[in-house]
């Protein structure tokens, strides 16, 4: 069951905790992630082999913040 943690001060979000190699991340790569999800799900819909269309955006679009 995913959880919330802390890593050097910061809220990290963790999906698999009790695995023996947990995937977390934090609050700008959560958004990020937010951002791109339909390029995500093409990825997993493919295989890996595409990413569909992408339409480039533009640059007030676009998250600032440094990961």
């Amino acid at each position: 069951m995913p959880e919330i943690q802390e890593f050097k001060g910061n809220k990290v979000l963790n999906l698999n905790p009790e695995s023996k190699f947990p995937f977390s991340f934090g609050l700008a790569k959560a958004k990020l992630i937010l951002e791109n999800l339909d390029v995500i799900k093409k990825f997993v819909e493919s295989e890996g082999k595409d990413i569909g269309e992408q339409v480039p955006k533009s640059s007030s679009e676009k998250s600032d913040e440094a990961f």
